[in-house]
């Protein structure tokens, strides 16, 4: 058996090599490396695979939340409601802009934000402290959030709201794709994520011309038509030909990738339940499986014993960002119970399109044997 590895992304260069390389050459020769006729390509293959009217690329992740909070004006005063239990990321564009991170606990089936938790949060405010606010609701590992009920309560509550789908992007609820379910969502297009260029990356989806109006100007120094004409303040934040193309590449192969996902996720499902606790799945709700995170007790003995078997693990994450020292400052101290409990017994395994079935089932088998079921 090949060696197993966290992510492959080897192997998956070996599958579009020949395409990868066409484009990078053809890139190379045109001369034109940033923004430019391929990625204006890139971004009209992601509207049309998301159906989002508008798809903005940008250079990381992060500068999608950053500029997002940019178009919706966030800033001092502004309160932004999000999950403890996730990224930095998503925490320090908050704080970046002035604006102060609400730090609210998770569900403990899906791990996505607790719907109750964050009425509650909301609900310490006064109304008059929650003009021009948000809410950020982040896809853990692939999962999409509750965003029939998260929208009802944005509305209800006169706040904006941006889904953070670093994780999610080709996951979807029902007929919608991750894209189409909030008025905003950024993604991430880092190596790691389910699709992903070689550096740096990331999309904002919206229906909402301006909004989009307002991000393609602030990625690009706040600039209209004329390039030295400055109408808000912006910042650098441009997508690249090489990555574009990379991305065109893979997504020609993005859903037989993800289908190969969801069946090794099925085996890990079927080996490990009732042996660890497995993530939750649903007809309605289908995950990109970005990562495969189980929870036990013991994690660390667990993490240890299959470290020692060759098996490459991930702990995402081990502290919540409330208690994190950048953003201490900002909890008021109410106990986030559940993210605190998961940052204890999560472990993500191997998970990617390339995992033979003999990988996952010898993963499966050290998790068993370990726990004294093998």
């Amino acid at each position: 058996m090949e060696p197993i590895n966290f992510v492959d992304l080897k192997k998956q260069y070996s599958a579009i090599e020949s395409d990868i390389n066409e484009s990078l050459a053809a890139i190379l020769k045109s001369g034109q490396f940033i923004l430019g006729p391929v990625v204006e390509e890139a971004e009209e293959a992601l509207s049309k695979y998301t159906n989002a009217k508008h798809t903005i690329s940008v250079s990381s992740g992060t500068d999608a939340l950053f500029v997002s909070l940019l178009a919706l004006g966030i800033g001092p005063g502004s309160k932004v409601f999000i999950p403890a239990f996730t990224y930095t990321a998503t925490a320090e564009v908050i704080a970046l802009l002035g604006a102060e991170p609400a730090f609210v606990d998770v569900d403990e089936d899906t791990y996505n934000i607790s719907c109750e938790s964050l009425i509650t949060k909301i609900n310490q405010y006064p109304k008059s402290e929650l003009s021009n606010s948000a809410i950020i609701a982040v896809d853990l590992f692939g999962l999409p959030a509750d965003y029939s009920t998260i929208c009802d309560i944005a509305v209800n509550s006169g706040l904006h709201l941006i889904s953070d789908a670093a994780q999610s992007f080709g996951g979807s609820i029902g007929s919608q794709k991750v894209g189409k379910l909030s008025p905003i969502t950024t993604t991430s297009f880092y190596p790691t994520k389910p699709l992903s260029c070689y550096g740096d990356g990331g999309a904002v989806f919206t229906d909402d011309d301006e909004i989009a109006m307002k991000i393609k100007s602030i990625r690009s120094h706040g600039i209209t038509d004329n390039p030295y004409e400055n109408v808000r303040i912006g910042t650098n934040a441009r997508f690249d030909a090489i990555q574009a193309a990379v991305i065109l590449s893979k997504l020609k192969i993005f859903d037989e990738e993800l289908s190969r996902r969801e069946i090794t996720s099925s085996i890990y499902n079927q080996e490990l339940k009732n042996i660890v606790e497995i993530p939750i799945t649903t007809n309605q709700v289908k995950s990109a499986w970005a990562h495969y995170t189980i929870r036990t007790r013991d994690r660390d003995g667990l993490r240890e014993f299959l470290t020692k078997n060759n098996i490459p693990t991930m702990i995402y994450y081990p502290k919540g960002m409330h208690e994190q020292i950048a953003y201490q400052k900002y909890h008021n101290g109410d106990p986030l119970i559940v993210s605190e409990k998961l940052c204890g017994e999560v472990l993500s395994l191997p998970l990617h399109p390339y995992m033979s079935e003999n990988q996952v089932y010898y993963v499966s088998g050290k998790v068993k044997e370990f726990i004294g079921l093998g």
